[in-house]
């Protein structure tokens, strides 16, 4: 399997996370590239450079509003008297649409979530390989491999097509979607993190031709709260076409892979041409976050439930933070899948 990966996403290092209120190491830290370059390449994967796409793709899924502040906004903030050395919120609107700040507090006020993604002189362009890492997947899938994985890092299933939240700015998942369809009539995302994708939800919730389906913690004492809930159901033309299957803390193996049977029935009646797996390895039993207890050997299993489906199918990195087990969770999912 090919894993699309570029140096620059690296650079991408946030300092800040307001967890509870108080101030915290940010967990998106370069480091896991490390762990999940290792864990790719003990799978098999052979790892490849994407190239530069420019911006097409990108903005097939995101505003030109939102990607004008994601590219501009560090240079804008640094001409601020007294501001921080990355780009934090300190306000948030409570409704949206009609008049748009010009300020630059008031744009980041506007199209950042959380305190959680913030931005520094290297994130834009991290940002943009870690998308292009994603195309390069996809494109590697529509020229005829059966899978391909992405490293996207910066991750993107919070993005929504507007606002950047919970370490995410670009939406890989939704741009790696995108691209399939321009020779898939129909494409599915089955996001596995341990999170609710909620961008990727957004982006695509009005839309018939992208069935959205997320495994995830139930979000009513967990990020992202507002978004995740199994009511949820789309709206408009989407009505139908997503579907949430939020799980009680510390879930299991079993809880999940029966929670995996109910997203793999609705993804077969939707009969895709082609497959999105936002992978989360924040599901994890000892990962930082702590939400559920999904284990090594279980990736291995849920990966091999979904590649029981015969899709050809792109693997976006989300989640999973820094803990002894990173690389070896990723190597049993990719190897699990092409079994």
């Amino acid at each position: 399997m090919k894993a699309f990966y570029a140096a620059e996403q690296k650079r991408h290092d946030p300092k800040a996370f307001l967890s509870s209120g108080a101030p915290q190491p940010n967990p998106e830290q370069p480091e896991r590239v490390e762990r999940l370059l290792a864990g790719a390449r003990a799978a098999g994967c052979r790892i490849v450079r994407p190239r530069d796409h420019g911006l097409g793709p990108i903005a097939a899924v995101h505003t030109p509003e939102y990607l004008d502040f994601l590219q501009h906004i560090y240079q804008r903030w640094q001409r601020i008297p007294g501001a921080s050395d990355e780009v934090i919120p300190n306000i948030h609107p409570i409704a949206r649409g009609g008049s748009y700040p010009a300020s630059a507090v008031g744009q980041a006020g506007y199209h950042m979530a959380d305190t959680a993604c913030p931005i520094s002189a290297e994130t834009w362009e991290s940002v943009c390989w870690s998308a292009w890492s994603a195309v390069g997947a996809a494109d590697a899938v529509l020229a005829g491999e059966a899978a391909a994985y992405a490293l996207s890092r910066p991750p993107g299933h919070h993005a929504f097509a507007d606002v950047a939240g919970g370490f995410c700015f670009v939406n890989n998942s939704a741009v790696a979607a995108q691209r399939l369809r321009g020779e898939a009539a129909r494409v599915a995302i089955l996001d596995v993190d341990l999170h609710h994708g909620n961008g990727t939800q957004g982006i695509f919730y009005a839309r018939p031709d992208v069935l959205t389906v997320s495994i995830h913690a139930d979000p009513i004492r967990f990020y992202p709260f507002f978004w995740g809930h199994a009511d949820e159901r789309g709206e408009g033309p989407g009505l139908g076409y997503n579907l949430n299957l939020p799980l009680p803390r510390k879930s299991g193996d079993g809880d999940f892979l029966a929670a995996l049977d109910t997203a793999l029935r609705r993804i077969r009646a939707f009969a895709p041409e082609a497959l999105v797996v936002a992978l989360g390895l924040d599901a994890f039993e000892g990962d930082p976050f702590g939400g559920l207890s999904v284990t090594t050997p279980g990736f291995g299993r849920i990966a091999e439930a979904i590649g029981g489906l015969g899709l050809p199918t792109v693997v976006v990195q989300e989640g999973g933070y820094l803990c002894d087990a990173l690389s070896d969770n990723l190597t049993a999912f990719l190897t699990g899948l092409g079994r």
